[in-house]
């Protein structure tokens, strides 16, 4: 065995200079692992699987989420979850229009062992971000990228939330029926999305939104993610995205098959954004770019308001000119290009991969090629740590 490695580390040190710098981080990718799971069945069938394939992750998860939002908080996180629940009036929008994930959530509470109430809150992730107004942990990075030319159609992010969850990336295949098609979907144990696709080439990508205005009433975002991967139509989706009443601040990036659309939600408008590039891409970070229903503490972030804190120092602003420049004017953007994209830290402090430190990190990279037979591409952990994994549909039949 240590001839091996002596003979390993020789010919390691002929690689040229980027195998050179993934090899060093080799020891960083074994470190995490991507766990993935199929669920089949609907509704509370879905949730009892997941309670019962992840519970004891479920229960560690959940002691270190309640342990961040103690010392956040400088409270009992207990407390801060009951005064939350007096705020949060999600559940009739749950009932209306997503019912069986309502219970679904019931099902992992059941058959993890955890209290129904802080599984629910748990999948609230926006909307307690929302109510605890922070703006600190929400670093997400999304791109878009339509079918042009015969070139397949992409979107993709770095999922960026509290590292805490470092070590729980999941991915969770749900099973076709009759009503549903075959879902991937990025999440860890308790959650029933953070980002996803499903196998008609329908996807999916979030970026907080904390500066617009949020509603105690509406749908939460993870609710939201579920209801657009369990569509195959688009003017279903478009309809849907632009009627339903918004919990929280958001910007859905949602690919579908070769079209790509950008919308901004918040609690009294859905607006879209199309930056008019002319190879169609769209991306985003952290502000909001076209949709004006902002809160009233946002506003002395106004650029036009000489008075305001210049918003281009900000570390979403920062993020998105890193992005921006790397895809606006490419005649040609690719899954390479997107990967180098995701992977970039041209500013130290303000970097599209984020490493785990303290408050948040890069949780996991994805990319979703919507077009011909699609699949998923997705890392454990900063794309600039590990190698991405394809994860095909179990059916790879061409659905262009």
């Amino acid at each position: 065995m240590r001839n091996f490695y002596f003979v390993l580390s020789a010919f390691l040190f002929f690689l040229s200079a980027d195998a050179q710098n993934a090899a060093t981080n080799f020891s960083a990718i074994t470190k995490r692992e991507l766990r993935e799971i199929t669920l089949t069945g609907t509704g509370y069938e879905l949730g009892l699987q997941h309670g019962k394939l992840l519970k004891k992750e479920i229960g560690e998860i959940v002691g270190k989420w309640k342990k961040n939002t103690s010392d956040m908080m400088g409270r009992d996180a207990n407390i801060v979850l009951a005064e939350f629940f007096q705020y949060a009036q999600f559940t009739a929008a749950i009932k209306k229009w997503t019912p069986d994930l309502y219970e679904e959530i019931r099902g992992i509470a059941e058959g993890s062992g955890q209290q129904m109430n802080d599984i629910m809150v748990f999948n609230l992730l926006d909307e307690f971000w929302v109510y605890q107004d922070n703006l600190s942990n929400h670093h997400c990075s999304g791109i878009g990228v339509p079918a042009r030319n015969g070139k397949s159609a992409y979107i993709a992010q770095n999922m960026d939330i509290e590292s805490y969850t470092d070590g729980y990336q999941v991915l969770m295949r749900l099973t076709k029926t009759d009503k549903r098609p075959e879902q991937l979907i990025l999440t860890h144990p308790g959650l029933i999305a953070l980002n996803g696709m499903n196998e008609t080439g329908i996807g999916a990508c979030m970026n907080t939104l904390m500066q617009l205005k949020a509603s105690n009433t509406g749908l939460p975002v993870a609710f939201i993610v579920r209801r657009i991967l369990n569509t195959t139509a688009k003017e279903d989706l478009l309809q849907f995205i632009q009627s339903v009443p918004h919990a929280s601040g958001q910007n859905y990036i949602i690919g579908i098959r070769g079209e790509v659309f950008d919308f901004e939600a918040s609690a009294n408008k859905v607006t879209r954004f199309d930056p008019q590039n002319t190879n169609g891409t769209i991306y985003h970070t952290n502000h909001p770019l076209a949709n004006d229903d902002v809160k009233d503490w946002f506003k002395k972030f106004d650029p036009t308001n000489k008075d305001g804190i210049d918003p281009n120092k900000s570390n979403s602003h920062i993020r998105l000119t890193a992005v921006q420049k790397r895809v606006k004017e490419a005649p040609s953007v690719d899954d390479i290009l997107i990967k180098k994209t995701l992977r970039s830290k041209d500013d130290k402090d303000n970097p599209v991969c984020r490493a785990p430190k303290d408050g948040g990190f890069t949780f996991g990279s994805v990319i979703m090629t919507l077009t011909g037979a699609p699949f998923l591409q997705v890392t454990a952990g900063p794309p600039d740590e590990s190698e991405y994994k394809k994860v095909e549909f179990m059916s790879k039949s061409k659905k262009d």
